[in-house]
């Protein structure tokens, strides 16, 4: 039996998406020896994701609690983007541009005045405007258009060249990436110590992070118990171009309910313009469908007419990584040395700051930073969340004592 070596690295992060690349970053800025297992790093859903950082209107019933750690990621977005960009020498297409949200019937104006109101009770800031008023903003929107809020504060980001920006960032500050996917978790003596990978090899680690997006409840090796309730959520997005020289086709992202269907435009400064996205629960699907084309197409034309006469350059499909709860899983998990950064479904590019800054947080001090404790794997294991098990017969003897000092 193998053991961990001097040259072993202090981190292994199983996975290379956007979520597991700012891990490693952030681990490594912290003075750690950091690995990365992925076959493809930089790939996973941020090439399908359209990038908006709608932390307001991304706003949902029941979601309250999500929208205080997703306010606080696009706090911290800017000086992110910026740190980034001098680490990697490379843009991201940060772009402060805001969103407009529409209505194109009554009920869809219904819908968004009582979003309008959540918005305000929850201390947020948007500006309700007529019909008219959204089309001086927008003048390409359908002459239907209800009403809309506008909300300045929302951002986007272009996920693709983000994740380019975080794989160079790795490499420069010393990340090791094993171009390989780990197969199974190494667990030894009740601890996780690292990975078999598909090269053959097995790779050892202090602490594992489990940031594999949709596939992270797919490792093998990874006790019942601890493994992270993700599932896959399929999503169709289309892009389109603005022929040159780019006529301001929208000058902000808008974005609607039409039918009950969610449809948005990201305009990008390069002229791209992402049409998305649909929602659909089908497993590890990723079949680019003409119904899902002609939905987004159909519906995001009722929104701008004009649409219909750009360029179709690209039609994608993805899969988002969805909890029982539609927010992300951070932090220690009951499994001593194992730790995920998985489930973040839609709010995967707006929360990579905050993710970043959390996981390496928490590798470091072995505690879970007060503004992710919501979040902690263990509220779905009644595990205590903020702080990382010696082991788990420890763990065992503590909630025994617990149990009988409230007896």
């Amino acid at each position: 039996m193998s053991s961990r070596t001097p040259c072993s690295p202090d981190v292994l992060v199983v996975g290379g998406g956007i979520i597991g690349l700012v891990t490693a970053w952030r681990a490594a800025q912290q003075g750690l020896r950091v690995a990365v297992a992925d076959p493809q790093p930089g790939g996973g859903a941020a090439q399908v994701a359209a990038g908006m950082l709608a932390a307001v209107t991304e706003l949902h019933y029941g979601e309250q609690t999500l929208l205080g750690l997703n306010l606080e990621s696009a706090r911290r977005y800017p000086a992110f983007v910026a740190e980034l960009e001098e680490a990697s020498g490379q843009q991201v297409g940060h772009r402060s541009c805001g969103t407009l949200a529409v209505a194109l019937d009554a009920d869809d104006r219904a819908h968004l005045r009582e979003l309008h109101a959540l918005q305000i009770r929850s201390g947020l800031e948007s500006a309700w405007l007529s019909g008219r008023e959204c089309r001086r903003l927008e003048p390409m929107l359908a002459p239907g258009v209800r009403g809309g809020l506008r909300v300045d504060g929302d951002h986007q980001v272009d996920p693709r060249r983000l994740a380019a920006a975080l794989v160079t960032a790795c490499e420069r500050a010393g990340v090791e990436l094993r171009r390989t996917w780990a197969e199974r978790l190494v667990v030894e003596s009740d601890r996780a110590v690292g990975a078999v990978l598909a090269d053959g090899g097995e790779l050892r680690a202090g602490q594992v992070v489990l940031a594999g997006g949709s596939l992270s409840g797919r490792l093998n090796g990874v006790p019942a118990d601890v493994l992270p309730p993700v599932r896959p959520v399929k999503g169709q997005v289309l892009r389109l171009t603005v022929p040159r020289p780019y006529a301001p086709f929208l000058s902000r992202t808008v974005r609607a309910v039409v039918r009950g269907s969610h449809v948005y435009l990201v305009p990008r400064e390069d002229g791209e313009l992402v049409v998305g996205a649909t929602s659909e629960e089908l497993g590890w699907d990723t079949t680019v469908t003409a119904g899902g084309v002609y939905e987004l197409l159909r519906d995001a034309h009722e929104l701008v007419p004009g649409i219909t006469e750009l360029p179709l350059v690209e039609t994608r499909a993805g899969l988002r990584p969805g909890s029982p709860d539609n927010a992300p899983l951070l932090g220690f998990t009951d499994l001593p040395g194992l730790l995920l950064a998985t489930g973040h479904y839609r709010n995967g590019v707006l929360l990579t700051p905050v993710t970043g800054d959390v996981l390496a947080g928490a590798l470091v001090s072995g505690e879970l930073p007060e503004v992710a404790r919501p979040f902690s794997p263990r509220r779905f294991t009644g595990g205590r969340p903020g702080e990382r098990p010696a082991s788990r017969e420890a763990a065992v003897r503590r909630d025994t004592v617990l149990q009988e000092q409230s007896a």
